[in-house]
């Protein structure tokens, strides 16, 4: 039988480490797995296991430092082997805060365990600030090797998005920040359980039977989880933008700056009149953006053998007879900006009845200033 493995991170430091322990405290038999990341710019990590009162710290030098290498290297190799361990019960990752849940999800999907959920700590009294910002990790004093220029924002917000259960430090939050913070988190993560920090222990008990436990999103999946809140709160909001014509690449280009003026996160997959057989990817937190290539349009394949039925299905009710299954759909999270303006940037920035009857051969001749940004 699988190992149960729990996943806890968060930004604030002292908080997470206090969840990561009475987790492990809450189960006899659990080993709590901690790796500190905070040198890796000079190479070297120190890693921490704990079980009862027996404590080991390591220091490693990593032959590159990275959080891939640490990964790799060590965390499983020591997960495989905690898991075939006699007496071990449960295995509790406490992650750096630089570390997002999801690549780690996505690398231990093989080894002997199975995710019992993802655990993330809050303050609410930072969050938002934290989720909404440009300042790059390192610019914070995080530790993070050479070239890493993620910001605060998209580790806090990738945080949230893979939590089974949300634990709220309120920190001295006032009512309306903390009012807010909750909005937003019911918006990005609704199926994450939302825990006081005094009953952090009981994180994962009674999950929902539709809870992730380190379930990876492929970029075709279904945007929206649960029932997340369309209507405004705190001035709050979500907006799904959904249409079937291309974009200009030029005109979305121009209106990207609509999509991280006041925006928490948007998400999603689009295509460009300049690239029709590629399904690209959207991802923004605050002021930190990737685009990135999802993968081909079923429209581009003549057979669909082995592709997931669930896409298939969704394809065939929406199959456009010129388009395909090529559509635009992002959804997008704001906290400042309004939905109207969002939708209007994006709206104009589609192809106009005049543009898509000149067809394909004038579309590719289109300048693409988003190839830069890829």
């Amino acid at each position: 039988m699988p190992v149960p493995l729990v996943v806890v991170v968060g930004l604030p430091r002292r908080q997470v480490a206090s969840v990561a322990t009475r987790l492990m405290r809450a189960e006899p038999g659990s080993v709590l797995l901690r790796h500190d990341l905070s040198g890796i710019g000079e190479g070297f990590v120190v890693r921490r296991q704990k079980s009862g009162q027996w404590q080991e710290v390591a220091h490693l030098q990593l032959e590159h430092g990275c959080v891939s290498c640490t990964l790799r290297e060590d965390l499983l190799p020591l997960v495989a082997q905690l898991a075939g361990r006699p007496g071990v019960t449960r295995i509790v990752v406490h992650l750096d805060p630089t570390m997002e849940p999801e690549p780690v999800c996505w690398a231990i999907r093989d080894l002997p365990v199975s995710v019992q959920g993802v655990v993330t700590v809050v303050e609410a009294a930072t969050w938002l600030a934290d989720a909404t910002g440009d300042e790059e990790l390192a610019e914070r004093g995080f530790g993070v090797a050479e070239g890493d220029d993620r910001t605060v924002a998209q580790v806090a917000v990738g945080q949230v998005e893979m939590a089974d259960a949300i634990v709220l430090a309120d920190s001295g939050a006032d009512a309306w920040t903390t009012a807010r913070t909750i909005a937003v988190l019911q918006r990005i993560a609704p199926l994450a359980k939302r825990v006081p920090f005094a009953e952090a222990a009981d994180a994962l008990r009674d999950l929902p039977r539709e809870a992730r436990r380190g379930r990876i999103d492929r970029w075709f999946d279904p945007l929206l989880r649960g029932q997340p809140p369309l209507e405004q709160d705190c001035g709050v909001s979500l907006t799904v933008f959904r249409d079937q014509r291309p974009f200009h690449p030029r005109r979305l280009h121009d209106a990207i700056g609509t999509l991280l003026e006041g925006v928490v996160r948007a998400r999603g997959r689009f295509w460009l009149a300049g690239q029709p057989d590629v399904a690209l990817w959207f991802e923004s937190a605050g002021g930190g953006l990737r685009i990135g290539q999802g993968g081909a349009w079923l429209a581009t394949m003549d057979d669909w053998a082995g592709q997931c039925r669930q896409r298939t299905a969704k394809a065939s009710l929406d199959w456009h007879p010129r388009f395909g299954d090529r559509v635009q759909e992002l959804v997008i999270v704001a906290h400042h900006a309004l939905p109207d303006e969002i939708t209007s940037a994006l709206q104009a920035a589609l192809l106009t009845d005049g543009e898509l009857a000149e067809g394909e051969a004038a579309w590719l001749r289109y300048p693409d200033p988003l190839v830069a940004i890829e």
